[in-house]
């Protein structure tokens, strides 16, 4: 794992700050937990963020010492890029991925062509993490229904334009809205009529978990309203839909996902 010397870490913390705000309008992808509270929990336990070298910031969700699971935008369109985390005396540690696969039936372009797309890449590590980390487990059940409740988790902002928080992992107890009908490949949140609150800058590749704490999506879109960019809808990617692309490159790599129903 590779150590940040201190002008290194400065450079990380400036990068993260000037640079996480990878919307460009209400509908491109999400990259924040607005509204949320502080959350050192199992999904904490179970996620990294993800760097790259334009400034970008994303999460990401482990499900292997040495495995990472996040959204597929999060690792396209740069040329390099950054597993990243504080160690236990808080020293910031970037690890350089030794593979990236992304979800054959990705489409970058996906949002402005109207098209289907599954924005998921698993990203292998040249080591594993330190046991401080623990693996996600993933849900393998149906998509859930319309009301049902989700927490929503990643590293992002705590407010829209504020990238000074970036970097505190966050969370947020949501409900599924079904805004164009029951989805085979996607999931929407909402955080009620009058309560603004969902992923935003930052929060890209982050989980969207169960009332029991299985991770069913991972995220990868915000909605706003008026101005805002972020705040009125979330908007995640099922994993048990996908699980022969999840479980096909684990084993290739000699690992395998926890699931549960």
């Amino acid at each position: 794992m590779k150590r940040l010397l201190p002008h290194a870490a400065r450079r990380l913390a400036w990068m993260t700050c000037v640079f996480a705000g990878l919307l460009a309008s209400a509908r491109m992808p999400a990259e924040a937990v607005i509204g949320g509270r502080e959350d050192a929990g199992p999904l904490a336990e179970a996620s990294v963020m993800v760097l790259n070298a334009r400034g970008g910031v994303c999460s990401g969700i482990v499900l292997a010492p040495d495995a990472v699971l996040t959204a597929a935008h999060c690792v396209t369109g740069a040329d390099a890029y950054r597993v990243h985390f504080r160690d236990g005396a808080g020293e910031p540690v970037l690890i350089v991925p030794r593979e990236v696969i992304i979800h054959p039936r990705y489409d970058r372009d996906a949002i402005k062509a109207r098209r289907q797309s599954v924005d998921l890449a698993l990203v292998r590590l040249p080591e594993p993490l330190p046991p401080t980390f623990a693996a996600a487990t993933l849900s393998r059940a149906a998509a859930p229904r319309e009301g049902a409740p989700m927490t929503l988790g990643g590293w992002g902002v705590a407010a829209e334009g504020d990238h000074r928080s970036t970097g505190t992992f966050r969370a947020l107890d949501m409900s599924v809205v079904e805004p164009y009908g029951p989805g085979r490949i996607l999931v929407w949140l909402a955080n009620g009529p009058k309560r603004r609150g969902g992923a935003c800058d930052g929060d890209s590749g982050g989980p969207i978990a169960d009332a029991a704490g299985l991770v069913v999506a991972v995220t990868g879109f915000a909605r706003g309203e008026g101005r805002d960019r972020c705040g009125l809808m979330t908007q995640g990617t099922l994993v048990a839909p996908e699980r022969a692309f999840i479980d096909g490159t684990l084993r290739r790599w000699g690992r395998e996902a926890n699931w549960a129903e």
